[in-house]
């Protein structure tokens, strides 16, 4: 008799978890997407690759893009 008081306490957290992870998917998603723009060493069509895997398969995409991209040069 208790099962709905259980989901009803672990419901909140769940969903504030959630919601955090999708943010933050968002926000890497759209910084990876800005970054595919701005990169000086993709050509048009790469670039245009890239935005489609990511729009197509986002959360594959994202992670592909963020483990394939080149480091950032220190001078």
């Amino acid at each position: 008799m208790m099962t709905g008081v259980r989901t009803r306490v672990y419901a909140r957290p769940v969903r504030i978890l959630i919601i955090a992870a999708v943010i933050i998917f968002l926000v890497l998603w759209v910084r990876a997407v800005i970054d595919v723009f701005q990169r000086r060493d993709l050509s048009n069509s790469a670039k245009a690759a890239w935005a489609l895997i990511m729009l197509i398969l986002p959360f594959i995409g994202l992670l592909i893009y963020t483990m394939l991209r080149p480091g950032e040069r220190t001078a």
